[in-house]
Formats: structure tokens, sequence, C-alpha cells
């Protein structure tokens, strides 16, 4: 009880100092709202430092891509042995997505990236030192896993760090510092070694591990777990020292009592009728997202603009830039334009890529307007990962980290991350067998698909521009 009376003292403590001080400034022809905005440089460096476990991402997902050959020659691998050293990725990443909620929710958000960090780490290590196919493949698997728990843990970090008018564009960094991660091993997979390569993948890592000591921990993390000191400290120091956070801190805290009160979430429980709106909401996003066809054509582009008669490696190059600088516009606008709108121009754009594609091979099949047939491929596929990148890539993330309420967003999160990755498994592995099937057909399949994502957001997405969580919450719940 001491101990409980002293947070409680130190509380009011706070309060009452968040009150005096615009006061005292004012009589220095500061006005009250100017004091209360305070600045938040340091919700800007923790999402810099949050977004190093993006870039990690990135470099994981686009290293297999420039390394195929290199790999295959050096350590003599069948396509098969190498096959699976690519998707065994996935599988890594669908344990993470599995775990990286439950230890993001038991050892904060921070204790869960630096758990990501240290499996990368070991990752690209162990790939580094490989001599043969099972080094390789655990090395791959290991980073796997670091890539599923940072697809969870940092868009719930910045979501929860970030002030509510700035949530949509740092959160929507976290899809740019993936895409960035990407491109760049892309473009200098071409420069260096495989083994080279891997040990380039430490320094984001390094970077993160490092920033993670200078950064709060997610101040709802904080109340959840009854740390009230701690929670009030970490806000103001996001916020800014003058920053008034005694009305945010109120509703946070109100919120997380009232949370306190449900039992444990457990996977069943997401079925309930109070979850089961945000449950649709982030896994219907996460399925149209990866069932849309993108690892697809992201782990195969070059194959892709081989069999359509275009240079590879510009077509390649041409991708990673175009996918850098939308995403980087599709961040801007996120708070500006809204999620719901750039989710349905993204979802229009990927439809049309994907028909301009099917139209290319449909051409090539049957020998049809010879010409054509690059510009067209070369067109779709530009349009597709321009699409995707402008609402697609980054939006369902930002959605997800905001809709599902804090005593569930463990399970969740994890379990929406779980389905995700499923789907990016499922995508990147029938591709092949289904342009055997039909190249033309293939590309169709996807834009049925993405055609039916534009009715489910439509129908069922709402919009959570400019709100807080709790507000997010309490409207999908009413």
């Amino acid at each position: 009880m001491a101990i409980k009376d002293d947070v409680e003292n130190q509380e009011i403590g706070s309060h009452a100092g968040g009150v005096q001080e615009p006061l005292i400034l004012a009589k220095k022809n500061q006005t009250y709202d100017d004091t209360r905005k305070g600045n938040p440089r340091m919700a800007y460096f923790s999402t810099f430092v949050a977004v190093c476990g993006s870039f990690a991402f990135g470099t994981c997902a686009g290293y297999s891509s420039p390394t195929q050959s290199a790999i295959r020659s050096d350590l003599s691998l069948t396509l098969a042995e190498y096959s699976v050293f690519g998707s065994i990725l996935t599988f890594g990443a669908m344990i993470g997505a599995i775990t990286g909620g439950p230890i993001a929710d038991f050892i904060g958000r921070k204790g869960a990236m630096r758990t990501a960090s240290g499996f990368c780490v070991a990752g690209w290590l162990a790939i580094y030192f490989a001599e043969g196919p099972w080094p390789l493949d655990i090395g791959r698997l290991a980073s796997g896993y670091g890539m599923g728990a940072f697809s969870y843990v940092v868009p719930i970090f910045i979501a929860e760090i970030a002030p509510k008018e700035l949530r949509g564009v740092m959160t929507a960094v976290n899809q740019l510092m993936i895409c960035t991660g990407v491109s760049v091993w892309f473009i200098i997979g071409n420069v260096l070694s495989w083994r080279a390569l891997a040990l380039m993948g430490l320094i984001p890592c390094a970077v993160l591990l490092s920033g993670l000591f200078l950064i709060p921990e997610s101040p709802r993390w904080l109340a959840k777990r009854g740390r009230t000191k701690d929670f009030e400290a970490a806000l103001q120091k996001l916020r800014g020292e003058d920053a008034d956070i005694s009305e945010e801190a109120a509703e946070i805290e109100d919120y997380i009592e009232t949370l306190e009160r449900l039992p444990k979430a457990k996977v069943l429980d997401l079925f309930q009728r109070r979850y089961l709106r945000a449950v649709i909401i982030g896994v219907g996003l996460m399925v149209f997202q990866q069932f849309g066809g993108i690892n697809g054509i992201v782990f195969y582009v070059a194959t892709i603009f081989e069999e359509a008669g275009f240079s590879s490696s510009i077509g390649t190059i041409t991708y990673a830039i175009l996918q850098v600088v939308v995403t980087a516009i599709a961040a801007a606008l996120v708070d500006r334009a809204g999620r719901k709108p750039l989710i349905l121009v993204s979802a229009v754009g990927l439809v049309m890529g994907c028909l301009l594609t099917a139209v290319s091979f449909y051409l090539k099949v049957h020998d049809l307007a010879a010409q054509a047939v690059p510009i067209l491929a070369v067109s779709g596929i530009l349009l597709y990962i321009g699409s995707f990148s402008i609402g697609m890539g980054a939006v369902p993330w930002v959605v997800m980290s905001e809709i599902f309420p804090i005593n569930v967003k463990g399970v969740a999160g994890g379990f929406a991350t779980l389905v995700n990755w499923f789907g990016a498994w499922a995508v990147s592995y029938t591709f092949n067998y289904l342009m055997s099937w039909s190249s033309y057909g293939t590309f169709i399949l996807y834009a049925a698909i993405n055609a039916a994502a534009i009715f489910f957001v439509i129908g069922v997405v709402p919009e959570t521009k400019g709100k807080t969580l709790e507000q997010i919450q309490a409207a999908i719940n009413s």
C-alpha cells in the first residue's frame, strides 16, 4: 500500500505541475495551446530507431533475389535446395508472428525488438559462414523469425508512441523502410558478394540495438503493466518537456482500467462479438494484401521481365526506385488523404496493373503484337508496384496497429501477422506453378482478388484518420 500511495502522490503531483506550468509560461506571453503541444522530437527519434527493424526486415526479404546464381554456384546447390533456402524465410516469419505478440506483451515492445534483432544477427552470421545448405537454411529461418517479429512489433510500437495527428505518417514509415531495405539490397546485391551482403545485414540491427538504449518504452504498455511513474515519464519524454500530457494520460489510463476488468485474451476470444469486427478488418486486409500477388511479383520480378523480353537489370532497378519513391509519397499522404481512400486508389491500380500484365502475356502466348509485349508487361508491373506502395503495402499495417484493443493486441496482432505470412508463403510458393499453368491467367486471378478487395474496403474498413486509438476501438465496437 505504501508503494501504491507513493505512486498516486507522484501522479497527482505530476498532474498538478501540468496545470501550473502553462500558467507560469503565460506570464511570459506564451499561450496555453502552444505550451500544450510540446515538441515530439523524441517520438520522431524513437520512430527512426524502430524502423531500423523495418529496414532489417527489408534486407532479409531482398537478399535472395540478387544472390541466387552466386550462392548456387559457390555452394553447388540444386534449384530445389535454393528454393528451400528462399521459402524457409516465410516459415520463420510465421513463427515470429505467432510468438512476437506475446513476447511484446510480456517483456515490452523494446524487448521484443531486441529479441528480433538477435535472431536476425544470428541468421546473417550463419549465412555468412555457411558452407552447405543446412547452415544456410538455419540462418534463413532465424532471420525469417526476426522478420516476423519485426512485422508485428514495429508498427505497434510506433502507433503507441505517436501523437494521434502524426500516427498515420509515422506508422507508414515502417513500410517505407521495408521497401527501402528491399530496394537497397536489390541494387547493392549486384555489386557485393553474397557473403559481404550478409555482413551488411548486421548494420541496421546494430543501429537498432544501440538506439533502443536511448528511447523510452511504449507508454501504453507501461500503463498496462501498472508502472504509472514510468508511464508518465515516457509519455512526457515523447511529447516534449513543455507538453501538457494530463488529458492524454488520463484518457489512456481510463481506457486501460476498463480493459483490465476483462479476462486475459486467448486466440479463441478473438471470435467473440466484441472483437470480431476488428479481427475481420485486420485479417481481411492482410489476406487481400498478400493474395493479390505481391510476393510472387517481388520474388520473381526479374524472371517476369525476362519472360516478357525486357532487360531484367533495368526493370529491377526501375522497380526498386519507384517502390521507394511512391511509398514515401504514401507516408506523407496517409494522415492527409486518410487510410481508406489510399487503399481504394491502391486496389484500383493493382487491378489495372494485373490486367495490363495479363494482356501482355496473352499477346505473347498467342504470338500477337510482339513489340507491345515488353511495353505492356513493364507498364503493368510498374503500375502494380506503384499502386501497391501507395496504399495496400503500408496502410493495412497502419490500420492493424490501430484497431485492436490493448488487451488483445498481442494475440490479435500476432494472429493477423501470421495470416499475412501464411499468405506470403502461399503466393511465393504457388507463383511459378501458376505461371506454368497460365501466365496471363495468373494475373487475371490476382486482378480478381484485388477487385474483391475494393468491395471489402468500401463495406467493412472504417476511416481512422485523426482519432485516438481509444476512439477508434470505441467506434468499431459501437
